[in-house]
């Protein structure tokens, strides 16, 4: 009798069921990128002061079929100096995932912090290169708690429903 080996690492007979529970991401891709640079060229003189930057990150999930997730990262991210805009950056980064074996319940930390945890240095490098390509320092985003970050989404009463196992 032929054997294949099942994800886990041990063998398994052909058509015996993969009860292993698996988090694959099938394909990450810019969804939509937006960079203004709205003063240019006057905003790329030398700066005598850093200007204030205000970076906000969100993650959404929407089923695609039972066992496959479109996650997206949302990154906007402004920079002003004495109340001018020197930059805007919009960044929609979105992953097809496919997840298998998780209780329905595990699902919200699966797909909106453990998703978006492999995601992260992607979209922080399209990020830094956009501002970079854009005239200015690359802008290198810090680590984000994405577990923080799901349980202010759940305790926020106006969010949005984020709870992809609550959608057909």
């Amino acid at each position: 009798m032929a054997q294949t080996t099942a994800g886990n690492g041990q063998e398994a007979t052909p058509g015996a069921a993969d009860t292993a529970q698996r988090l694959i991401v099938n394909v990450q891709y810019i969804k939509d990128l937006s960079f203004e640079n709205p003063r240019a060229p006057q905003s790329l003189a030398q700066q005598a002061s850093a200007p204030a930057v205000d970076i906000n990150v969100d993650v959404n999930a929407q089923p695609l079929n039972p066992e496959t997730f479109e996650v997206v990262l949302t990154v906007k991210a402004s920079a002003k100096l004495n109340g001018e805009t020197l930059f805007i950056l919009e960044l929609a980064y979105g992953a097809v995932v496919t997840v298998r074996n998780v209780p329905r319940e595990m699902l919200p930390p699966v797909l909106l912090v453990e998703t978006p945890r492999l995601m992260f240095p992607f979209a922080r490098n399209i990020v830094a290169d956009a501002t970079r390509d854009g005239g200015f320092p690359p802008l290198m985003i810090n680590p984000i708690d994405f577990t923080d970050l799901l349980r202010r989404n759940t305790a926020a009463p106006d969010a949005p429903a984020n709870d992809p196992s609550s959608a057909g």
